[in-house]
């Protein structure tokens, strides 16, 4: 296999889509939270019902985004984990040899492997 496999840039692209994914998910949830602390922030100081609704408006956009974000990064750890299951007889068992530069398809195959683990988490939150 050379280094300009065409499988090795798929597999790069695959890792991106999948750390993207989770950092999204993540990245609603947070958001929707934050928002739910300014509703409840506003109620307190009595602010008008029609203010009031239209945050409501909006955490329930972001809301609906998370089990979006999900189901793509679903989809995304499925077929980074086919895209590892093709390269793994090829790439897999790649050892660094002391001072030596990686070979080839190391440093690919050991990201996504950690995007995979990271995306785990992500799916397992709510």
């Amino acid at each position: 296999m050379s280094a300009a496999d065409p499988r090795l840039r798929k597999l790069k692209i695959q890792t991106g889509v999948v750390k993207r994914c989770g950092k999204e998910k993540v990245s609603y949830r947070k958001e929707a939270d934050q928002q739910k602390a300014k509703v409840e922030k506003m109620k307190e100081e009595g602010r008008e019902a029609i203010e009031i609704k239209k945050m409501n408006e909006v955490v329930q956009e972001s809301l609906m985004m998370i089990p979006d974000c999900h189901r793509r990064l679903e989809k995304a750890v499925c077929d980074l984990t086919n895209l590892i299951e093709e390269l793994e007889p090829d790439y897999g068992n790649v050892q660094l040899n002391g001072d030596e530069a990686p070979p080839p398809g190391y440093k690919e195959m050991s990201e996504a492997k950690c995007a995979l683990k990271d995306s785990d988490e992500h799916l397992k939150a709510e």
